[in-house]
Order: C-alpha cells, then sequence, then structure tokens
C-alpha cells in the first residue's frame, strides 16, 4: 500500500463564525480535495457551560472527514496531540477500507473482517501512522475572546512538534491565523519540520475582530495546492535550465 502524504488542517477556536461562508461546506470542499479537518473547540479554563459557538466544532469536523474535540484551556496540549493522531488514524483507516472494498467488494469494510484480521489490519494502520509523511496546517482563531488563550496554544502547538518529530515519517507544520489584517487569514510559520520559531513570533500576535472561519478555511485549503504549485515551477525551471545547459 503507498504510504503517501496525510494532509490535515488543524482549526483551535473558541466561537462560532460570524462572517463569510459556511465552514462545514468549506471544511467538505476540503476533504474531497483529500484535507482532513480536525477542529478543537477551547473553553476557559473557569467556564462552567459550553457556548452555543462551539456547537459548530463538531459539524465543521463532521463535514471535514475529520476528529472534533472540545476542551478546557489548561488541557489543550495534550489534546492537540491526541486529536493529530486520531486524525491521522481516522484517515488511514478510511485508505485501508477503500482497499478492502477494492478486494473484498463494494460494501465490506474492517469492521466486516474476524477479529484475527481486523487486528492485524489495525497492526498495518499504526505502522502507517508512524511511517507517512504528514503536513498539519494550523489555523488559530484569534479574534478577541482568545486573547487570554494564546499563551496556551503556543505552548500545545511546541509540544504537538516534539511529540511528531519522534515519528519515523516526515513532518511538515505550517501556523495561519484569523481573522488576517488584510486577508482573511495571515501566516505565522511557513512550512516547517519544527516548531521552535512560535515562540518569537506567537508574543506579536494582535487579536480582535470578525470569525470568518469559512473564508479561513478556503485559504488555508488553497495554501496545500500553492505548496505544491511552487514545488512544480522550481522542478520545471530546473528542468529548463539542464535542457539549455545551464
Amino acid at each position: 500500500m503507498n504510504k503517501g502524504t496525510i494532509k490535515q488542517i488543524l482549526l483551535i477556536t473558541d466561537g462560532c463564525s460570524n462572517q463569510g461562508e459556511d465552514p462545514a461546506a468549506v471544511a467538505s470542499l476540503a476533504l474531497q480535495q483529500g484535507i482532513t479537518v480536525n477542529v478543537i473547540g477551547v473553553l476557559e479554563n473557569d467556564q462552567t457551560e459550553q457556548p452555543e459557538g462551539l456547537e459548530e466544532v463538531e459539524e465543521i469536523s463532521l463535514s471535514g472527514g475529520g476528529v472534533s474535540q472540545i476542551v478546557y484551556a489548561k488541557a489543550l496540549s495534550q489534546t492537540v496531540q491526541m486529536v493529530t493522531r486520531q486524525g491521522m488514524t481516522q484517515t488511514l483507516q478510511g485508505v485501508v477500507n477503500q482497499e478492502l472494498q477494492s478486494i473484498l467488494g463494494s460494501g465490506k469494510n474492517m469492521e466486516e473482517l474476524p477479529p484475527d484480521q481486523r487486528g492485524e489490519v489495525m497492526e498495518v494502520v499504526d505502522e502507517l501512522g508512524e511511517t507517512s509523511d504528514l503536513q498539519v496546517l494550523v489555523l488559530v482563531d484569534t479574534s478577541a475572546s482568545m486573547h487570554s488563550k494564546l499563551p496556551t496554544v503556543q505552548d500545545s502547538l511546541y509540544d504537538l512538534s516534539l511529540s511528531l518529530n519522534a515519528r519515523m515519517g516526515k513532518n511538515r507544520f505550517s501556523i495561519f491565523s484569523f481573522p488576517g489584517k488584510r486577508k482573511a487569514i495571515d501566516k505565522i510559520v511557513d512550512w516547517t519540520p519544527e516548531l521552535n520559531a512560535i515562540a518569537s513570533v506567537f508574543p506579536k500576535l494582535t487579536s480582535g475582530g470578525i470569525t470568518p472561519t469559512g473564508p479561513a478555511l478556503r485559504e488555508a485549503m488553497n495554501h496545500f495546492s500553492k505548496k505544491k504549485r511552487v514545488r512544480s515551477l522550481i522542478t520545471r525551471d530546473e528542468s529548463a535550465r539542464e535542457e539549455s545547459g545551464y
């Protein structure tokens, strides 16, 4: 089975979108392009009731084929790692089920296998989870209500980098915030295997304004395509140089 690359958007937010297109619809579009959308809804540590805005957390993740979790800020670090890994496993199980359908026939999936065979398949899924390449675009809500939570988000993303870099597969991360100053999102950290740079970048983030979650997801989704296009342009340029003798 071809390992390929697992592509994820990890959305960290604490409330519902209030401008632009439906974020669940955009998440569905991302899934069609092979990008799963995982969502973490962040509560204040002293918050006793769940705001209505966090109801869309599950809607977005369901539409994006991903995992969702509501969490208090103090437990964010562990949750970010858990959701990212659960999202990987869920994605890989979907790939394995497709392979099984091609072998066993339409309508067959892992749950229908005998227990011993199912265990063998899960071993394959676990191995792929450790060896597949992973791209995670982290999309952080920096609207006014997230201001006090941003230091915790910073720490959790650094811990995520340390945790996932223990894998055998290659990891690449990028971080964007929304709302952007002039666009739907602003780039904080471009694609990198390490997240050490966030310690110097996060304290400079400003919070406030609207919450355009739908447009932010669309821009984030397009960033995967931009990465691919840039690589293609570089490859074509190198080929042209070789053909011309430079």
